[in-house]
C-alpha cells in the first residue's frame, strides 16, 4: 500500500491484538448480502493522479460559475467583493490550522478573535449579546427556535410564510425530532400577512424574516409590542447581512432573538458553504443561548485577557444540560467576516449597502419598463421578487445556457404551491454591471415580444 507505512507484520500484530485472523473478519457484522462481491459497475478502474485531475477539471467545467456570466441569483446566498487581503490574511498558518480552543486560556488569539466577531455582530444587530457562532443562517434560526422554548416555558413557534423555506424546513425537522408544536403559514408573495393574528398563550415565538424571502423589507416594531403583549419572544432572521448597513436595525425594532447568515461578508458563494451563522439575543436571555461566548477580563497583573465565558456545548457540559449540540463555531468563516468587516468599517458598510440598494433601485425601473413585467415589492434591499408573463423556471434554465444567471424562480423553492410559477427573485448587488443589468433586460424584452 503506497500511502500506509505499515508493514505486513506490523499488520498482522495488529490483527492478532484485536483477536481476529483477517481483515474480512472486521466486517462480519456486515450482512453477506450487502457485501460486494465485483466492483461496482460503471466505475472505472483506478487511474494515475493526472488522469482523475483531467476527469474531475471536465466535470467542474459545466458548471457556470458566479464570476463567469452576468449574475442575478440570491435567495438566501449573496455574491459580494471579498478583498484578496482577507483570503490572504486566512492562510496565516495560526489562523488556518487552529481549532476548538478546549484550554482556551493559552487561546488568546483565538478568543480575541471571537471577541471581537462578538462585538461587531452585536452592533449590526442592535443587540446585547451575541454568540460565536454557529453553522450558518438556518441551522441559527432552529436552535433560536428551541432557546425561545426553553425562556417562555412554551411549545408553540409560529413561523411567517415569508421565510425561507431551507430555514423553515430546518426549523420543521428539528420540531419534528425534538417534539415541539409548529404553525407554519404558506407563502404571500404578496405581503398579506398578519402575524399577530397566530398569537396565542401557548406562542414561545413568531419567526420573521427582514428582508423577507421576497426582498421586501418591513418595520417589525409593531409585531414586536403584540408578541411581547403575550409574553411570546420576537425572532428576526435576516439571510442579506449586508443590508444591515441599511435598514433599521433588528434590535431597534425590538427584536428578542436575531439569526442571521453572514456569509455575504468575507465569505465566497463556495456553491454553497461552508458559511458561518450569526446569533444575538437580548442580555437577560444570555444564559440560554446556545453555542459559546467570549468574554473579556484581566489577568492577574492587569493585563488585558479573553476567556471563555459561556459554552453551553455538549461537548463542555452534560448532555442533558447542554443547551446545543451544535459543535463547531466556523471559527474561519467567522474570522473571515470579522476580517472583512474591519476593513469596510462603519462608513464603509454603510456605502455597500447604499451602493447595493441604488443599483437594484435601477434595474427594478429597468424591469418595469419592459412589457409583460413588474417588481412585485413595494420597497426592497437589493432583492425583489418580479412578475414575468411565463413561467419563470424553463426560462431560467434556457437563460443558463447563453450563459446568464437571471434568478431564482420561486418555484423551485416553493414546489407545488400556487400562484408563484411565474415569480422570478433577482439580486442585484456592487458586483452587478450596467452590462450585466442590459443582459437581463434583453432576455426580459425576447419573451415579452
Amino acid at each position: 500500500m503506497r500511502y500506509l507505512p505499515l508493514t505486513e507484520k506490523d499488520r498482522t500484530d495488529m490483527l492478532a491484538a484485536v483477536g481476529v485472523a483477517s481483515v474480512d473478519d472486521l466486517f462480519r457484522d456486515v450482512p453477506q448480502a450487502a457485501r460486494l462481491t465485483a466492483p461496482i459497475s460503471g466505475l472505472p478502474n483506478h487511474q494515475p493522479e493526472y488522469e482523475v485531475d483531467r476527469h474531475l477539471s471536465r466535470l467542474a467545467a459545466k458548471n457556470v460559475s458566479a464570476g463567469a456570466a452576468p449574475f442575478f441569483l440570491g435567495a438566501g446566498a449573496y455574491r459580494h467583493h471579498v478583498p484578496a487581503s482577507v483570503d490572504q490574511l486566512l492562510l496565516r498558518g495560526e489562523f488556518l490550522t487552529s481549532y476548538t480552543p478546549y484550554q482556551p486560556e493559552v487561546s488568546q488569539g483565538t478568543l480575541q478573535m471571537l471577541f471581537e466577531f462578538q462585538t461587531q455582530v452585536c452592533m449590526l444587530t442592535g443587540m446585547d449579546v451575541a454568540n460565536a457562532s454557529m453553522y450558518d443562517g438556518s441551522t441559527a434560526c432552529a436552535e433560536a427556535v428551541q432557546m425561545a422554548n426553553r425562556v417562555t416555558k412554551r411549545s408553540r413557534a409560529v413561523l411567517s410564510g415569508n421565510l425561507h423555506p431551507h430555514y423553515r424546513d430546518t426549523v420543521v425537522t428539528t420540531a419534528d425530532l425534538t417534539g415541539f408544536e409548529l404553525t407554519a403559514l404558506p407563502p404571500a408573495p404578496a405581503g398579506a400577512e398578519d402575524l399577530a393574528k397566530q398569537l396565542t398563550p401557548e406562542t414561545s415565538c413568531v419567526v420573521v424574516q427582514n428582508p423577507d424571502f421576497f426582498g421586501r423589507t418591513q418595520d417589525l416594531s409593531m409585531l414586536a409590542e403584540a408578541c411581547h403583549a403575550v409574553g411570546t419572544l420576537l425572532v428576526v432572521v435576516v439571510t442579506e447581512v449586508i443590508s444591515l448597513g441599511a435598514l433599521a436595525s433588528p434590535g431597534s425594532m425590538g427584536a428578542d432573538i436575531v439569526v442571521a447568515e453572514g456569509q455575504g461578508i468575507g465569505n465566497g458563494l463556495n456553491f454553497g458553504g461552508p458559511y458561518v451563522g450569526l446569533f444575538a439575543c437580548k442580555e437577560k436571555y444570555m444564559r440560554q443561548m446556545p453555542g459559546r461566548l467570549c468574554g473579556q477580563t484581566k489577568d492577574a497583573e492587569g493585563r488585558r485577557g479573553f476567556v471563555l465565558t459561556l459554552s453551553a456545548r455538549e461537548q463542555h457540559i452534560r448532555r442533558e444540560k447542554a443547551t446545543s449540540n451544535i459543535c463547531t463555531n466556523s471559527g474561519l468563516c467567522a474570522l473571515a467576516f470579522t476580517m472583512h468587516l474591519s476593513l469596510l468599517g462603519e462608513t464603509g458598510l454603510r456605502h455597500l449597502a447604499a451602493l447595493n440598494h441604488a443599483r437594484a433601485c435601477q434595474l427594478a425601473d429597468k424591469i418595469n419598463a419592459v412589457a409583460g413585467c413588474s417588481v412585485l415589492n413595494e420597497t426592497f434591499f437589493n432583492e425583489f421578487t418580479v412578475a414575468l408573463p411565463k413561467a419563470a423556471a424553463p426560462l431560467v434554465d434556457v437563460w443558463a445556457k447563453k450563459p446568464l444567471l437571471a434568478g431564482v424562480p420561486v418555484s423551485r423553492l416553493h414546489p407545488g404551491q400556487a400562484g408563484v410559477e411565474n415569480l422570478l427573485l433577482v439580486t442585484v448587488t456592487e458586483l452587478t454591471t450596467d452590462a450585466d443589468m442590459d443582459a437581463l433586460i434583453a432576455a426580459l424584452k425576447e419573451i415579452a415580444q
